[in-house]
């Protein structure tokens, strides 16, 4: 049976809240794979948007800062802080990932405040590019992008899944059922009563592979996109600019919407999702920010405050390794 990991967007605005965005905030939902809920920056109110959805706070175990600016962090401390009435001690300690001063900003915050919370806060302050954290399930990676100041994207590789028992041929060779066909799907070595030895791994199918999410912080285009993107099922870009201001763009270290599309092909990606949008950007102009992604890379879609996406399971690319 698949597992569903899905991808929720608390806000999708750029800068400051609008009217009909919040700022930046991203759930990324383990709950069948792990029971836990990962952040991806915590924008100003991200708490009150969580009260529009299912999401609950306790489950939310790792939170990752792509980079310090106020529109990306200004909603952690009240978070944190409420965090410890919605479950208390029986709330898991919890792990923040992020650029150097990430840990003095939050523990900052909570002193002059003098809040006092009831689990335990890890913090991980990223020095170097490459592997940042590894699970049973998961390993995530962290590169640097190019914004104003240090600025990070986020890579979340799922580990693959084994492949399905083959129960008709074990039937077709008279393996009896029971325990013995679990620890075959195990990939153990299992005598049987009439002396025959059954290697598990040649009864199991293919492995499925395991799904690929990029998750980018603000920036300009830059080599590290396509490392982090590359052969993603879903691919989170911002999209501040339409493709008109690529000028504009470049001065102020972002990204339009062409470019996020024309990375999203170059990186055999499976789904573009296009996030941090100007205020300037409603009606009209917000179909048309999209339209233009999706004349370069078919599959995009302009993601607006609650929007939920299921992350497929994806064909591995040519030439993938």
């Amino acid at each position: 049976m698949e597992k569903f990991m899905e991808i929720e967007f608390l806000g999708t605005g750029a800068g400051s809240p609008a009217k009909s965005r919040n700022v930046t905030s991203i759930a990324l939902k383990l709950l069948e794979e792990i029971n836990e809920i990962w952040l991806f920056d915590v924008g100003e109110g991200t708490q009150h948007q969580i009260l529009r959805t299912t999401i609950k706070p306790r489950k939310i175990s790792r939170i990752f800062i792509t980079h310090l600016h106020g529109d990306h962090i200004f909603g952690l401390p009240g978070f944190l802080s409420s965090r410890s009435f919605q479950g208390a001690e029986k709330l898991g300690q919890l792990t923040i990932y992020g650029p150097k001063g990430i840990k003095d900003y939050v523990q900052t915050s909570l002193r002059i405040s003098q809040s006092r919370l009831t689990y335990k806060i890890n913090f991980v302050e990223i020095t170097e590019e490459g592997l940042l954290f590894e699970n049973s399930r998961f390993t995530v990676f962290a590169y640097r992008l190019d914004h104003r100041i240090e600025c990070f994207g986020y890579r979340i590789v799922e580990k693959d899944y084994p492949g399905e028992l083959q129960v008709e041929r074990l039937r077709a060779e008279h393996v009896p059922s029971g325990p013995i066909y679990g620890q075959l799907k195990a990939g153990e070595t299992v005598t049987l009563t009439d002396g025959r030895v059954l290697d598990g791994n040649d009864y199991l199918g293919q492995p499925k592979r395991g799904r690929i999410v990029t998750v980018l912080g603000d920036t300009r285009q830059t080599p590290n996109i396509l490392k982090l993107a590359q052969n993603a099922a879903v691919l989170v870009h911002e999209s501040t600019f339409g493709k008109e201001e690529s000028q504009m763009a470049f001065s102020y270290y972002h990204s339009t919407n062409v470019q996020a599309a024309r990375a999203a092909v170059k990186a055999h990606v499976g789904q573009l999702l296009l996030t941090h949008i100007s205020a300037r950007y409603v009606g009209p102009k917000a179909l048309k920010l999209e339209k233009d992604a999706q004349y370069v890379f078919k599959k995009t879609i302009l993601a607006n405050d609650f929007d939920n996406f299921s992350i497929p399971f994806t064909r591995k690319q040519e030439g993938e390794q």
